[in-house]
């Protein structure tokens, strides 16, 4: 029987044309057209919607929309829990690819841009999308500035009237804090804060969306969010995967550059963020702001002490072998690059001041999670000291971003019988079961709110740099004392020892990964 199509939930999107660059990359195919596609399915994309496809090379554009229909339904298939309950939708899918223009060029060439301005021109009156247009910049790094400076030469990124031009730029923004401020140097020239839209995957996900609901939405929480009730907080952020084929890429990264000043410190800023004014972006992201200006300054003796770096070595996932980060393909056999970081950090203002934040992320671990734990501070034992209870169950919110999104609280419950005897408990909330939602890439909340111009997910200029300016002390320790050490951990295993002696030397632990 077929399924009725739900009505759409949040207003339907208005006219434009998405042009992505870097449209035949692996982004574009695994995650953005996914995204693009249950948009178009939940009805959230305006009638009057085109998509430019900017690629080097040339395809004919039928080739071209069956390689992105390849993606969409590998996408349908893997997230799939048995049988698709929501098979591929051929109809949706050849709707949404009739819009597809195929564009070939090199986009470090200005020729490039001046034909490009022609197209969208020609689009827009086929499809009547009007003078709306989303440029998304779905390549490599160094490329940002020059896309562009070159969109603004030819009048691109130039709004009359009430039609609108916005930019959304992915990671990595910078590969320090120099850079970042140079690239925000170099795009403020020609567009306006309000029309960049500085990509965070990690804010797509409902959970992270949910952390400010969980907080400021219910009177339970709110209350106790401070240095009065909680111990400390943990972040995790681990993934199974090695490097891969991105050696070129993360031999000159690593696990700091790649993971902290964004998705991490990103979930630092939203649980430890003040009540916004208003969900307004601006409102929310000055807080955000706010928190990462608050974390106290690191110093070459508190990096030593509160920093770890880690890199895989050989070791098995899953029972299958890995080899070493410095035996992938690509890598220097001497590498000095980390795979793992940990670090404590302090917020200091008043509602965080002596409370330790700890943050890690490395490949190669254990199992793939995202995760925020909120530990508590434990009750006082007086009232136990005669029964046979020995240790109070710590009480722990925990907050899943991936892979299964969700969260749990952890508490102490009476076990059956005559005699006083406790045990742990855990109360499980899990979206998929409770809202009963479709799989999503992240993507979908993004794309669908820079159409509609909510910046409230994305990242201003100070706030990219503010969170720059945490690690750039770390980076220049590493960079100038090569005595700091470099623990190699297996693959497979939750890190090197040393991130566990970080919190065992104050008597804490970290949830386990596993």
């Amino acid at each position: 029987m077929n399924r009725s199509v739900p009505p759409p939930r949040g207003r339907k999107a208005p006219p434009c044309t998405l042009v992505i660059f870097g449209a035949g990359g692996d982004l574009t195919k695994r995650l953005l057209m996914p995204a693009i596609y249950n948009l178009a399915k939940a009805r959230l994309l305006a009638e009057k919607f085109a998509i430019i496809a900017v690629d080097r090379t040339p395809k004919p554009v039928e080739a071209f929309r069956e390689y992105l229909a390849e993606g969409v339904r590998s996408f349908v298939s893997d997230t799939a829990a048995g049988p698709a309950t929501e098979p591929f939708d051929e109809q949706a899918w050849a709707s949404l690819a009739s819009r597809i223009t195929h564009f070939a060029g090199d986009l470090t060439e200005s020729d490039t841009y001046a034909r490009l301005s022609d197209v969208l021109q020609k689009t827009a009156t086929l499809h009547q999308t009007g003078g709306n247009a989303v440029f998304y910049l779905a390549v490599a790094s160094q490329l940002f500035g020059t896309i562009v400076e070159q969109l603004g030469a030819v009048g691109l990124t130039r709004e009359d009237g009430s039609d609108w031009r916005r930019v959304i730029i992915e990671k990595p923004f910078g590969n320090d804090l120099d850079s970042a401020r140079a690239l925000n140097d170099r795009i403020l020239k020609v567009l306006s804060e309000p029309q960049i839209y500085r990509m965070d995957h990690f804010l797509g996900k409902e959970t992270v969306q949910n952390i400010m609901v969980l907080r400021f939405a219910n009177g339970i929480f709110e209350p106790i969010w401070n240095r009065d009730h909680i111990d400390h907080v943990q972040i995790t952020v681990a993934e199974t995967v090695g490097v891969e084929r991105r050696a070129r890429f993360y031999e000159a990264t690593g696990a700091l550059r790649d993971m902290v000043p964004n998705h991490v410190f990103q979930l630092l800023s939203l649980t430890a963020m003040e009540p916004p004014n208003s969900f307004d972006a601006d409102a929310v992201r000055t807080e955000k702001h706010k928190v990462l200006e608050a974390v106290s300054p690191l110093d070459g003796e508190e990096i030593r002490r509160n920093t770890v770096r880690g890199q895989y070595g050989t070791g098995a996932i899953r029972g299958e072998p890995a080899v070493a980060y410095r035996e992938e393909p690509g890598v220097a056999p001497d590498s000095m690059t980390e795979t793992y970081i940990a670090m404590r950090l302090a917020i200091d203002n008043w509602r965080w001041a002596g409370v330790p934040f700890y943050l890690r992320t490395g490949k190669r671990l254990t199992r793939r999670t995202t995760e925020i734990a909120i530990h508590f501070k434990q009750a006082p034992f007086a009232l136990f000291r005669d029964t046979p209870v020995d240790a109070l169950t710590p009480n722990v919110l925990a907050l899943q971003i991936q892979p299964d999104e969700g969260a749990s609280l952890q508490f102490s419950a009476k076990i059956p019988g005559p005699e006083i005897d406790l045990g742990g408990v855990r109360m499980n909330f899990s979206y998929k079961d409770y809202f009963n939602t479709e799989p999503t890439t992240g993507y979908e909340t993004l794309v669908y709110d820079c159409i509609i111009g909510d910046a409230m997910l994305f990242n201003r200029a100070d706030g990219v740099e503010a969170g720059w300016a945490v690690v750039q002390p770390i980076l220049d320790l590493w960079k100038d004392d090569k005595t700091v050490p470099l623990e190699i951990y297996p693959a497979g295993s939750a890190g090197p020892d040393g991130a566990d002696n970080l919190l065992w030397r104050s008597g804490r632990q970290w949830r386990p990964i596993a």
